[in-house]
């Protein structure tokens, strides 16, 4: 069985976070929530991306 990456989950639930944070903006109908969220959301899914890239090389 493989080990658990946890810096790595914790980012992944950090990004589904932002993105559920987007949902929330969107049901208060608060553009500056869904914007701010996201941004974040995809920055630090590029993040997490970048991460996964240099580990493999």
């Amino acid at each position: 069985m493989k080990k658990i990456d946890f810096p790595m989950l914790l980012l992944a639930i950090l990004v589904i976070s932002m993105f559920i944070g987007v949902a929330i903006g969107i049901s208060f109908k608060n553009i500056w929530m869904i914007l701010i969220m996201l941004v974040l959301g995809f920055a630090f899914m590029g993040f997490g991306i970048s991460i996964k890239q240099k580990r493999t090389e």
